[in-house]
């Protein structure tokens, strides 16, 4: 019966709409539609890169799909699939001194900032859902969507560890945007173009006409901007906001089921975003790194996703390489290596580009 009722509702809605809003409404919800499902995939595939990689460096046993594992499928492939089917059938619980409508809006607004981040992402040479004259800016803009989402969390879950880790959350991601933001100006200054395909089509012929690679500024900005993305994700070791061991489980204490699993998916797709930004600023985005071979549109696909995933998995080594840094040292990092080397970079492309044109 209630079947029945919805799709006469959706009879009725579509029979009342023009033919104009009628295509506007299925040009916006098949893209939408097409990268949340992108999105899935690939938050599957990272999971299960995760727990392999983490495995493998710490030399302890993954999931296998031996004796109990057999659940998971040949060489442990289906737990990602597991996990998302238990975090389906968890209790959704809310605490009764919550604000609740904060609380429930919190893990769907990170994961909304992480999702739009998408919009101006180039896979391709023609593939990208709009190409922004100021692409790389809009995302850096909605990447900020996070801190609102965090402190929203840990202040609407009416518990101090959340509330310490949601401030702790702010001071981190607000402070390491600046170097990040800064490096992504040296792109800006030798491309001349705040357009993410502009700035690719600025590094075509080859690996070596990449930004990385056009003056020692430019390298070391790369880095810069890698290791900042990197605190702004929160990933280890600079999840401070997190911060398991110090803070019984930061800003996410109170939450549980779908609404904890939305947490660590708009980690993943970030961990995507700012992954794609690095290439597209440095790295060539889908140019392909001989030139004048392999650089067909399918071609450009493969070196985009090739390179994304690949500092996808340089973050997940590093997670399990490293261990987590203190507050204060994590703060210093910023505010008096990075800012200033940053700063330095600047200053260094402009004479550089002034003597070598």
């Amino acid at each position: 019966m209630t079947v029945d009722l919805l799709f006469e509702w959706l009879n009725g809605l579509f029979a009342n709409l023009s033919g104009n809003a009628f295509f506007l409404i299925i040009a916006i919800l098949v893209p939408c539609l097409a990268l949340f499902g992108f999105i899935t995939v690939y938050a599957f595939v990272v999971i299960y890169m995760e727990l392999k990689v983490s495995s493998f460096i710490q030399d302890k046993v993954g999931p296998m799909g031996q004796g109990v594992g057999l659940h998971a499928g040949k060489w442990g492939i289906l737990q990602p699939i597991a996990d998302a089917l238990k975090l389906l059938t968890k209790e959704d619980i809310i605490p009764e001194s919550a604000d609740k409508p904060l609380f429930i809006m919190a893990p769907f607004m990170i994961f909304i900032g992480a999702f739009i981040g998408f919009i101006a992402l180039p896979f391709g040479e023609y593939i990208i859902i709009t190409d922004l004259n100021i692409g790389i800016f809009y995302i850096l803009a909605v990447g900020s969507f996070s801190v609102i989402a965090l402190i929203l969390a840990g202040w609407a879950s009416n518990n101090k560890w959340s509330l310490y880790g949601g401030m702790r959350s702010a001071a981190q991601i607000v402070s390491y945007e600046i170097p990040a933001g800064l490096s992504i100006v040296v792109v800006i200054m030798l491309s001349s173009t705040l357009s993410m395909q502009g700035i690719i089509k600025y590094q075509e012929g080859g690996i070596f006409n990449w930004i990385i690679f056009t003056n020692p500024f430019a390298f070391v900005a790369f880095f810069i901007y890698f290791i900042s993305a990197m605190a702004e994700t929160n990933r280890t070791p600079f999840d401070i906001p997190e911060a398991e061991s110090e803070l019984v489980g930061g800003f996410h204490t109170e939450y549980s089921g779908m609404r904890f699993a939305f947490f660590f998916l708009s980690e993943y797709a970030n961990m995507f975003v700012v992954s794609g930004v690095a290439v597209t600023g440095f790295l060539g985005g889908w140019q392909s790194p001989i030139p004048g071979y392999f650089n067909t549109p399918l071609w450009g696909i493969f070196w985009m996703l090739s390179k994304t995933m690949f500092l996808v998995f340089m973050m997940i080594w590093m997670r399990w390489t490293f261990p987590r840094l203190r507050v204060d040292q994590l703060m210093n990092v910023c505010w008096k290596v990075l800012l200033p080397i940053s700063l330095v970079n600047i200053f260094g492309v402009g004479i550089w580009t002034l003597v070598f044109g």
